[in-house]
């Protein structure tokens, strides 16, 4: 199978992480490179001209995925809110109105699941883990406030998970009142 008319080698690439992300979801970690490169429609030594194994492949998969939620904070921060706490504004809107459908969230829950096995996964997403708390440490707001809003967006995140759905009244006045709780000082002292 040679390379597919007019895709570009990132459109390759792109569908190669699609693809590692559809064969890790149905098939585990375990799924091979010749399942990656079937789902994306590409020979195997096309995938391996992309990425020389599968460790890297995965690494990659996983990186994309933090990407992708960075991606989202970012789009999610008000140019207008200069005020103590946008960070974490944007974090809870990121977290709690996510792109796609709560079957989406579910599958995107269910590959960081799969790929967080891997312990290389594991130490990637440390490091994110730590850059995003240090961002969020510093963006002004106490930290008993900031730990239990960051809490409750990602508890709340993983509702999809267990079959509950985020797109409900009750989920949009929780996500309110985080946001609202960042807002407003005097209620920090309590």
């Amino acid at each position: 199978m040679g390379r597919t008319a007019g895709r570009t080698p990132d459109d390759t690439r792109r569908a190669l992480l699609d693809a590692a992300a559809d064969a890790v979801r149905a098939r585990g970690i375990h799924a091979s490179l010749d399942e990656i490169a079937r789902f994306a429609g590409v020979s195997k030594g096309g995938l391996i001209y992309h990425f020389a194994s599968k460790d890297d492949l995965i690494l990659e998969l996983a990186r994309d995925q933090l990407a992708a939620f960075q991606a989202s904070i970012d789009a999610a921060l008000d140019p207008a809110d200069t005020s103590p706490g946008r960070l974490t504004r944007a974090y809870i809107r990121a977290a709690l109105t996510p792109a796609g459908d709560d079957a989406a969230v579910r599958q995107s829950i269910a590959l960081i699941t799969q790929l967080m096995t891997l312990p290389a996964v594991a130490e990637l997403a440390r490091a994110d883990a730590e850059r995003l708390d240090a961002a969020l440490a510093a963006d002004g707001l106490p930290p008993d406030v900031l730990a239990l809003v960051v809490a409750a967006a990602d508890g709340m995140s993983c509702a999809p998970l267990w079959g509950a759905a985020t797109r409900t009244p009750a989920h949009r006045r929780l996500t309110e009142r985080l946001l609202h709780l960042t807002r407003h000082p005097e209620l920090w002292e309590s």
